[in-house]
């Protein structure tokens, strides 16, 4: 309890910064249909625009993710927040000063660059901190917390936008993000000194030296040794290569990024075109999806981990998340969505689990490193997922559709979680690797 209690102020900002994006999504699409659009309840046009922009953000990320976990590594975690959690304030603040064709796309401009620089860095770092912090037989379930807390914050962002104007809700986003920011900035107590130090420090006393033992056995007292700022290529494979769970780990995170991107590009356009879903009703099934989350993560999930433990609860995770995917397609009315959104008790378990394996196949030392990798990987996905599935949703969604399966799209994103989750039935975890070293090919002679 004293180690959940030091990072209570990290919880903190996650809700925050988290409530902030979060609020925006139920009403994203409604601008985005009024400024393309305007009086239609299906637009190719918005579709592959959304998935350009998705695609893009993907390819950014690809680079950026392993780069921002690397540096984190060597800079300390609390710098590296910062950067995504200011940028990320001004996407919405354009939208809260105007909802024209033009602002829409200004904001559409900006929120593509800055989310090729941003997206998921957050949630990637505090992922990486809450490794530095936490024992390895209570990670998973620490995880599960912290995922707790940022579908909490997406149950009172949406439940949120469910009462407030769309000129409100935007305003609103600007308001939180700018508090998270600040929060971060003035916080103090022995989580913010730890964000602060650098995870690596070779020389200096203090805090610095200790942060850095789990390190100085590997590293040659003639040579100082530090990190390059960028992993190659091949650094990143010979950290996957170096454990077998950590490439099949790798194999699932793909899939499973494919699956979510593909969803997340496809459903609200798709529930507008079918059920004439607007604002009030995406906010209606994220918080039906976000409470049962919440209370999974929270309360299911702590009990469940030791019990089954975290490759038997990702293989859960993944089996009903192909559930709810297939439910969704198939949806002959409107209240099946809601049902469908309900899985998301079961389907939680998958990212918390995915991530605490992959933290245990490293050492202390290459948390970010790996936490990157992973997140690197899932762009790599990113940057696919939009081109298959946006043109398969404006192709089954209009009029010349080869045949009228209008879900159709929603189901292949369905298979593609399949193939997660047979991946995951194959995945053997293998014993933790404690304070140790798995690559040496990141270090170069300063």
């Amino acid at each position: 309890m004293e180690k959940l209690s030091g990072l209570s102020h990290l919880f903190m900002t996650i809700f925050l910064h988290n409530f902030s994006t979060f609020m925006v999504i139920p009403a994203i699409t409604d601008v985005t249909m009024s400024a393309l659009c305007p009086g239609r309840d299906q637009c190719s046009l918005a579709i592959y625009l959304t998935g350009f922009q998705q695609a893009i953000i993907g390819l950014g990320t690809l680079v950026t993710m392993p780069l921002i976990g690397n540096m984190s590594d060597k800079y300390g975690r609390k710098v590296l927040l910062t950067v995504p959690m200011s940028l990320m304030i001004v996407p919405s603040a354009i939208l809260a000063y105007g909802r024209t064709r033009n602002f829409f796309y200004a904001y559409y401009v900006a929120r593509t660059l800055i989310a090729m620089l941003s997206e998921g860095s957050v949630h990637c770092l505090a992922l990486a901190y809450v490794a530095d912090n936490v024992p390895e037989s209570r990670r998973a379930s620490t995880f599960g917390i912290l995922t707790g807390i940022a579908s909490s914050a997406f149950v009172c962002g949406n439940l949120s936008t469910r009462f407030l104007s769309t000129p409100s809700t935007f305003q609103v986003s600007a308001s939180v993000a700018i508090a998270a920011l600040v929060g971060i900035g003035k916080g103090k107590g022995k989580a913010i000194e730890q964000l602060t130090t650098p995870i690596l420090t070779y020389k200096g006393s203090g805090k610095g030296k200790a942060n850095a033992g789990c390190c100085a056995n590997e590293i040659p007292s003639k040579d100082v040794r530090v990190f390059k700022s960028a992993p190659s290529l091949e650094d990143m494979l010979c950290l996957l290569k170096s454990s077998v769970t950590l490439s099949q780990a790798a194999v699932v995170a793909f899939f499973y990024s494919l699956a979510e991107v593909g969803l997340h590009a496809s459903l609200m356009y798709y529930l507008k075109a079918q059920f004439h879903f607007s604002k009030d009703q995406f906010a209606d099934l994220m918080v039906i999806s976000g409470i049962a989350g919440t209370v999974s993560q929270l309360v299911i999930m702590p009990i469940l981990t030791p019990a089954l433990g975290e490759t038997r609860l990702l293989a859960v995770g993944l089996f009903f998340t192909c559930v709810h995917v297939f439910l969704y397609s198939i949806a002959w009315t409107f209240w099946v969505p809601y049902v469908a959104a309900m899985f998301s008790i079961l389907f939680v378990f998958s990212h918390p689990c995915m991530r605490s394996i992959v933290s245990k196949q490293v050492g202390s030392c290459e948390q970010g490193k790996a936490q990157g990798c992973i997140s690197g990987i899932s762009s790599f996905a990113n940057v696919i997922s939009p081109l298959v599935f946006s043109p398969l949703t404006a192709l089954f969604l209009s009029e010349g559709a080869p045949f009228p399966f209008p879900g159709f799209s929603i189901m292949c994103v369905g298979f593609a979680s399949m193939i997660a989750f047979i991946q995951s039935l194959m995945m053997r975890t293998a014993p933790p690797i404690a304070n140790q070293k798995v690559v040496n090919t990141f270090y170069v002679d300063a």
